[in-house]
C-alpha cells in the first residue's frame, strides 16, 4: 500500500490536464469548483483566466483550442453559469474544436431535490457535446478527466462535459492506478486508397478539392497535393486560411452569400476531393454543392478522421477514414503523373471579388463604407495578423476583402455564433503573444461581449478590435427587407460613443469616420501595447457587397 499523502481530486485533475497539455483554463470562479481554480492557480504549468462572463469564458476556450490544436478548459456553476456557457460550447461543437468543460454541481447530498440553482445539466449538455458525464465518486474523477480528453481529441475533435457535484473537488483522495490514453490515433491513408484516389484525380478533366477544418494543420501537404495534380482548391465556410490565398490553385471561400462567378469551377468539376470538412449548408451553398446525385457529371470523394461525417450529407464515389495531414502527406507521393490543368481564370474570378467596387472608398455622407474598412485593414496591418471574426453582415465584406496568405490566421465560428470575436482574439494573443491578433466585429455582437476588453486590459493583452457600427441587427434587417418589406426590432441605438466604453474599461479607444482617420488609429494601435478599439462608423444602408438597405426595400414595394 503507498505511503504517498491524499491530494484532492481537484489536484489529480489539474495532473491529468497538463500531462495532457491543456494549458489554460477560462472561467468566471463558481462556489461549486472552488478547489479546482486554486489547484490551476497554483500550477506553474497551466493558466487561470478569469473573465467577465462565461460566454466570454468558453469563446475564449474555443478559440484557444482552434489555434492551438489542443483543447483547453472551460470552468462554470451550476444552473445560470452552466447555461450562459452553452452558446461556446455548442460553437465548439459544430467547429469540431476540442474543448474540456467543468460545470459545477450542487452537494451530492442535494441531487434531485431542485436545491440552489440545480439544473439536470448532463441531459441539458448533452445535445452540444460528444461526451456529458455527471462523475459521483472523487476517486473516479481524475479518470473521467483522462477520458474527456480522449474523446475530445481522438476521431472529429469537439468538447467534452464533465458535471461535478460540488463536494467532489475538494475530496482527499489516492492517485489513480491508471488513466485511460489520451493521446487520439491517427488513422494513415491506405496504398490502395492512395492509389485509387490518386488515378481518379489524375484522369479527371477538371477536379477540385474542399478543405476544411481538419485540414488546418495540413496546410503544406494541402499545397503538396494541389500542385502535384494541378487541382484548384477552395476553403470551406470560415477556413479561408487552410490554403495561400494569393496561390494560383485558390477558387475562392465556399462562404455566405458566395458569388456565382467564384462556384463556377465547382460546378463545372468532374471530380471533388473533401478533405476534413462536414460540407455544411453554407459550404454546399444550402446542400446544392457539389452535386453529386446519380448522374451529376461530378464524383465525390470525401477523407475525414470521422466515419460518421462521410456521405452524410452527398452522395460519395469513395470515403476514407484517415487523418488529413497523413492523407494528404501518402496522396501527394502517389506515383502517378497527372495533367497540366490551368485554373487562371478561375482564380482571377476570384480575385475580382476581392477588390473595392470604383469610387465606393470615397463614400459620401460622413460614414465609411464597409469596403474602405476593410481596404484600409488590408493596407495597414501586417498580412500575417490573426482576424477573429463575428457574425454579422459586415463579415461578408472581411471575407470578400481580407487575404488569408499565412496559416492559422482565421478564428471564426462556423456556428454563427456573436459575441466571439473580442474573447477569440484574448485568446488567440495568450497562444500566441508575439503575433499581431485583431477582432473584427460589429456593434451588436461587441456589446454582447465587449467587457472581456477589462480581461484583456487586466491580462496585459495588446488586442486591436475594429467595430463596424452602422446601428443595426444587419443580418435580419437585411432578410427582413427582402422577405417581408420591412424591418422590426432590428434598430439598436447609435452612433455610442465605442471608443469612450473601450477607456472606460481601461483600454485605449479611437474612432474612425473616414479612412484616413481609421488608417491613423490603426498605425496608432500596432505601435501601442495595450488593448485597443476603434469604432468605424459605417454607412448603415451598405447592408451587403450586393445591396443597400433602401434598394432591397423599394424592391419589395413594387
Amino acid at each position: 500500500m503507498s505511503d504517498a499523502p491524499l491530494r484532492t481530486a481537484a489536484e489529480h485533475v489539474v495532473d491529468v490536464l497538463t500531462a495532457s497539455f491543456v494549458r489554460r483554463c477560462y472561467t468566471v470562479p463558481g462556489e461549486s469548483f472552488l478547489e479546482l481554480t486554486d489547484a490551476i492557480e497554483r500550477r506553474s504549468n497551466m493558466r487561470l483566466v478569469s473573465t467577465r462572463h462565461e460566454n466570454g469564458a468558453g469563446f475564449m476556450a474555443e478559440a484557444d483550442g482552434k489555434l492551438y490544436g489542443l483543447p483547453a478548459a472551460a470552468a462554470a456553476t451550476r444552473g445560470p453559469g452552466a447555461a450562459n456557457l452553452a452558446v461556446a460550447v455548442h460553437t465548439a461543437m459544430q467547429d469540431s474544436t476540442p474543448m474540456i468543460v467543468f460545470l459545477g454541481q450542487v452537494e451530492t447530498a442535494h441531487l434531485g431535490r431542485e436545491a440552489f440553482q440545480e439544473v439536470d445539466l448532463a441531459a441539458f449538455y448533452a445535445p452540444i457535446t460528444k461526451w456529458t458525464t455527471t462523475v459521483t465518486r472523487a476517486d473516479r474523477l481524475a479518470e473521467a478527466t483522462a477520458q474527456a480528453v480522449r474523446i475530445a481529441t481522438t476521431g472529429r475533435p469537439g468538447p467534452v462535459a464533465l458535471v461535478v457535484p460540488g463536494d467532489l473537488f475538494g475530496q482527499r483522495v489516492a492517485a489513480p492506478t491508471a488513466l485511460p490514453g489520451a493521446v487520439p490515433a491517427r488513422p494513415p491513408l491506405g496504398d490502395s486508397e492512395r492509389d485509387r484516389l490518386a488515378d481518379w484525380l489524375a484522369r479527371a478533366e477538371r477536379p477540385v478539392i474542399i478543405a476544411g477544418g481538419g485540414a488546418r494543420f495540413a496546410r503544406e501537404e494541402l499545397i503538396a497535393v494541389a500542385e502535384r495534380f494541378n487541382t484548384g482548391v477552395y476553403a470551406a465556410w470560415r477556413r479561408q486560411d487552410v490554403f495561400p490565398n494569393d496561390h494560383p490553385l485558390y477558387l475562392g471561400h465556399l462562404g455566405l452569400g458566395c458569388p456565382k462567378p467564384v462556384l463556377g469551377a465547382l460546378e463545372e468539376a468532374d471530380a471533388v476531393l473533401v478533405v476534413g470538412s462536414r460540407l455544411s449548408d453554407t459550404t454546399t451553398q444550402g446542400y446544392r454543392l457539389p452535386a453529386a446525385e446519380p448522374g451529376a457529371r461530378s464524383k465525390v470523394a470525401q477523407i475525414d478522421i470521422d466515419p460518421a461525417q462521410i456521405g452524410r450529407t452527398t452522395l460519395v464515389w469513395m470515403g476514407v477514414v484517415a487523418e488529413a495531414r497523413r492523407a494528404l502527406e501518402a496522396l501527394a507521393e502517389a506515383p502517378v503523373t497527372a495533367p497540366y490543368r490551368d485554373y487562371s481564370a478561375a482564380h482571377e474570378a476570384w480575385r475580382a471579388t476581392t477588390v473595392p467596387p470604383v469610387g465606393v472608398l470615397a463614400h459620401p455622407g460622413g460614414r465609411l463604407h464597409p469596403w474602405a474598412v476593410v481596404d484600409t485593414m488590408r493596407d495597414v496591418l501586417p498580412e500575417d495578423t490573426v482576424i477573429t471574426n463575428d457574425a454579422g453582415n459586415f463579415a461578408a465584406f472581411l471575407h470578400r476583402g481580407w487575404r488569408f496568405r499565412h496559416p492559422r490566421t482565421q478564428i471564426a465560428p462556423t456556428s454563427g455564433a456573436m459575441g466571439y470575436a473580442v474573447p477569440a482574439a484574448i485568446a488567440a494573443k495568450l497562444v500566441e503573444p508575439h503575433r499581431t491578433v485583431v477582432a473584427v466585429a460589429g456593434d451588436g455582437g461587441l456589446l454582447m461581449t465587449g467587457q472581456e476588453l477589462e480581461t484583456a486590459v487586466r491580462l496585459g493583452v495588446p488586442v486591436i478590435v475594429v467595430v463596424f457600427q452602422n446601428g443595426m441587427y444587419g443580418t435580419i434587417a437585411m432578410h427582413q427587407a427582402r422577405e417581408l418589406g420591412r424591418t422590426a426590432g432590428t434598430d439598436i441605438s447609435g452612433p455610442l460613443d465605442l471608443a469612450g466604453y473601450a477607456r472606460s474599461l481601461g483600454a485605449r479607444g479611437a474612432t474612425a469616420e473616414s479612412p484616413e482617420e481609421l488608417r491613423a488609429a490603426l498605425t496608432a494601435a500596432l505601435e501601442a501595447d495595450a488593448p485597443t478599439l476603434i469604432d468605424a462608423r459605417t454607412d448603415p444602408d451598405v447592408i451587403s457587397p450586393e445591396a443597400t438597405l433602401s434598394g432591397l426595400l423599394d424592391r419589395s414595394a413594387t
